[in-house]
């Protein structure tokens, strides 16, 4: 029989099946179920039997879908899993559909399968085109036994000691491995082991070749030669031995830390000119390859790598491999200032390659390895060699514009600095955040400022999670996302449905430590609800960051706030300058900087800056003659008896033209100075004080007592008495300026007061006149006669609409014509608005009968 034809068969026979179901659940979803299961007992029963039937099902056809695609589902114990755990449900079935689509599309044609190339493809083969087609789940998120429990050398992820270098042997030292493996304490206070390679990094020269252009040695077809799979010793050992042959190797890295707290070297690919190697690094037998550092810390051999800050790291936690004469071909693209600095761009640049980069998000622990991933991880390596010779190339042409410092040295200086990193445990500390695996940074970025409940319930859960990742020796994301954190930590659940509720699919492993996990929720939430909040928190980091920065003061007091309100000024406030230091920023506020006094300063006798200086003076040296104090009092004493009317005393002036007029006050001091006072008394003291002065400035007093004196004083002295009295010269200058301006004041005040008169009695003249005008008026008025008036409600119809008596005046003139709807619109009569359609003008009116 035609399989088709089964196949059409068997497909008609499915289509109807579950066209019956869907209706069948249509109609009892159209029932009052509740309702049967309160009248008929039979019926419930029977209900509660087939929801256990459907589930049963529903539980098998997830499980079976999971397992073909690669997806963990927990059983459907009750009705209420299905509303929990309905995103994992829908996820099983949209990977389902999405299978199905694709193998649609291959058999009809539409999507070809892509396969790793064999060895006698031909030219092409070197070019992996890549698909649009995203990474299948298998590949991504395997699910296998953990390699690192087969491990001889187990990994240990709660060691409190700082983390110690692996080395038992050090191949090519300069230094012994005993006198390397010494402590420091980093910027932390943490206690940290050195580099056990860094005096060999340091002082280790480059061979010569590297500065030098070279002809490029064009790389092997990739379909010439296969490349070696390395899990055996033995086969490590021989590699190993053609290593050493070689002047420079090309490295690649891959990593896996998924399933692992610190992370997993899964695959390490090496190439040399003329072959390929891809070394198992999940062997158990792993921690033997640090026979690999003859070769890996010899510095007559260059390590050619792309991008190798995390390489180096993970080749010294997990093999104990350490590289002395690394070249890292990313700086050579930073510095020939290339448009992409990817591994990817090289290879499409230099040898016409398109590497598939999908597979960066592979599960590399696979065993064994796919043929497109084992052809992914050989390309990466075979052409980095022939890039490498290019780029030398480039660098040396380059470095002929750069005679004082060639590009070459500065990438060669950012490979030391790359081979010169350590690797440390991951911290994560609960309560400040600190540490790689800390909570501190993540927040900083955060876009939700948690309250004190939310706060503790995401510090307390972030470090459960933390300390359950270590015991189990899984990525921290693998239990719980970072979102699935923040949800918590916002909505803290009041009990553990709610909180499943929460987890998303790839958090379904916390079922089994779901109890422990609600109970850290209730315990954070009752302590934090007097704790500081995220703000707070920040607020005080801030500041005893700021007070312990070496341009502050790190002897300043900060003091711990977490009451809620915000910080006083002096909290703040900080003695020093943290951008400047101690040093004062001017030299009036350093009181070191002693400014000497009037009498120690040597000044020029110069007149016009003592006469200013005068004027400018101290209040008490500087009063007015009496005669000039009492003209201008005289004068506003008899503006005051003739003007009865009330003026507001200093008020501003208000227009342009009475800019003139200035309010009657008394004038105004020079800064300084003190108002001069009316009256006798002032006068007197200020005779007085004229006499004093004048006195003490006569001529003949001085000139004896310096003629006494000459001999006897310093030159420095009779200097100073010669500028005394020119100062006191200066001041009867002064005293004469302002009598004068006094004087010139007075003036203008009487001026002003004359023309304020003056305007006062013109307001008043015409006042009068508008009074004796209006008494006219009044008289020359007549009454209305009422009774020669015509009448207003008996008016006759041909006074045109007139009051009054004006309408027989007007006869027929004022007459409105009679309504003629027959004629046509006359020019002169009102016109409506126009209309939108364009009709014809025409008139109405309403016929009274």
């Amino acid at each position: 029989m035609d399989p088709s034809q089964d196949f059409k068969a068997l497909r008609e026979g499915v289509q109807a099946a579950l066209v019956t179901v869907t209706r069948s659940v249509n109609g009892l979803a159209s029932e009052d179920l509740h309702f049967q299961r309160t009248v008929h007992p039979p019926v419930a029963r029977r209900l509660d039997q087939q929801t256990d039937r459907l589930l049963q099902l529903a539980s098998g056809l997830l499980k079976s879908a999971g397992k073909l695609t690669g997806q963990q589902t927990s059983q459907l114990e009750d009705v209420d899993d299905i509303e929990i755990q309905w995103r994992p449900v829908v996820d099983v079935i949209d990977s389902l559909l999405e299978k199905a689509d694709t193998c649609l599309d291959e058999y009809t044609g539409l999507v070809k399968r892509k396969d790793a190339p064999t060895y006698d493809s031909g030219r092409d083969a070197k070019r992996s085109k890549p698909t649009s087609d995203r990474l299948e789940w298998s590949l991504k998120r395997a699910n296998i036994l953990k390699p690192q429990n087969a491990f001889e050398r187990k990994i240990d992820n709660l060691d409190p000691e700082p983390w110690k270098p692996l080395l038992t042997n050090k191949p090519h030292a300069k230094v012994p491995l005993e006198e390397s493996l010494t402590t420091f304490a980093d910027p932390n206070q943490n206690l940290q082991y050195k580099h056990p390679y860094e005096p060999e990094i340091l002082s280790m020269q480059y061979p010569k070749e590297v500065f030098e252009p070279c002809e490029p040695v064009k790389y092997l077809p990739i379909e010439s030669k296969k490349a070696v799979w390395v899990d055996t010793y033995e086969g490590v050992l021989e590699m190993l031995e053609e290593l050493k042959k070689a002047t420079e190797i090309a490295v690649d890295l891959e990593h896996h830390d998924y399933r692992s707290y610190q992370g997993l070297l899964s695959l390490m690919q090496i190439s040399t000119r003329e072959k390929d190697w891809i070394i198992d690094t999940l062997v158990p037998w792993r921690h033997k390859l640090e026979v690999l550092n003859d070769v890996f810390a010899d510095p007559k051999i260059v390590k050619v790598l792309h991008g190798a800050f995390m390489d180096v790291i993970w080749l010294q936690r997990d093999l104990g491999l350490y590289l002395v004469g690394l070249f890292d071909t990313y700086y050579a693209c930073d510095a020939l200032n290339y448009p992409g600095k990817s591994l990817a761009f090289l290879l499409k640049k230099f040898a016409d390659f398109d590497a598939d980069k999908k597979y960066q998000l592979a599960d590399w622990r696979i065993r064994p390895l796919p043929d497109e991933m084992f052809y992914y991880a050989r390309s990466d390596t075979h052409y980095l060699l022939y890039i490498y010779d290019m780029l030398r190339n480039e660098l040396a042409e380059l470095g002929k514009y750069h005679p004082n410092g060639k590009p070459i040295d500065r990438v060669l200086a950012k490979s030391r600095e790359v081979a010169l990193q350590r690797y440390e445990y991951p911290l994560c500390d609960l309560e400040m955040g600190a540490g790689s695996r800390g909570w501190f940074n993540t927040l900083v970025k955060a876009p939700t400022l948690y309250n004190g409940e939310q706060f503790a319930v995401y510090k307390a859960v972030h470090k459960w999670r933390d300390d359950l990742a270590r015991r189990e020796d899984e990525s921290p994301y693998f239990f719980m996302t970072q979102q699935v954190l923040s949800d918590i930590a916002r909505i803290i659940p009041t009990d553990k449905k709610a909180l499943w509720t929460l987890l998303d699919s790839q958090a379904r492993g916390l079922k089994a430590h779901l109890d422990s996990l609600f109970d850290v929720i209730q315990e954070a939430k009752a302590k934090g609800a007097n704790g500081p909040t995220m703000l707070q928190f920040f607020e005080q980091s801030s500041t005893a960051a700021a007070g312990q920065t070496p341009l502050g003061d790190s002897s300043a007091k900060v003091s711990v706030h977490v009451d809620g309100e915000p910080l006083s000024i002096q909290e703040l406030k900080s003695e020093h300058s943290q951008l400047w230091g101690s040093m004062a920023l001017s030299s009036a506020w350093d009181g070191s900087i002693r400014t000497d006094t009037l009498d120690e300063q040597v000044e020029i006798p110069f007149p016009y800056s003592e006469v200013t200086f005068s004027i400018l003076g101290a209040e008490e040296e500087i009063q007015p003659s009496q005669k000039v104090a009492e003209e201008p009092d005289a004068a506003a004493t008899s503006a005051r008896e003739e003007e009865p009317e009330f003026t507001l005393k200093g008020g501003r002036k208000r227009k342009a033209r009475e800019a003139e007029l200035e309010p009657e006050s008394e004038p105004e001091s020079e800064p300084g100075q003190q108002q001069p006072s009316s009256g006798g008394d002032a006068s007197e003291r200020d005779d007085a004080e004229m006499g004093g002065t004048s006195a003490a400035a006569s001529p003949s007093a001085s000139d004896d007592k310096a003629s006494d004196e000459a001999h006897k004083k310093p030159k420095q002295k009779l200097i100073r008495e010669e500028l005394e009295a020119l100062r006191k010269q200066g001041k009867e200058a002064g005293r004469e300026l302002i009598r004068l301006k006094r004087e010139e004041r007075a003036a203008k005040k009487a001026a002003c007061e004359q023309k304020r008169l003056e305007k006062q009695q013109k307001k008043q003249q015409k006042q009068q006149q508008q009074q004796a005008s209006g008494a006219s008026v009044e008289e020359g008025e007549q009454q209305f006669d009422y009774s020669k008036a015509q009448s207003v409600l008996h008016a006759p119809r041909d006074a045109g609409g007139g009051g009054g008596g004006g309408g027989a005046a007007n006869g027929t003139k004022g007459r409105k014509a009679a309504f003629d709807p027959y004629t046509k619109k006359s020019g002169d009569a009102p016109q409506g608005a126009r209309k939108m359609n364009y009709e014809k003008g025409g008139r109405t009116a309403t016929f009274k009968s």
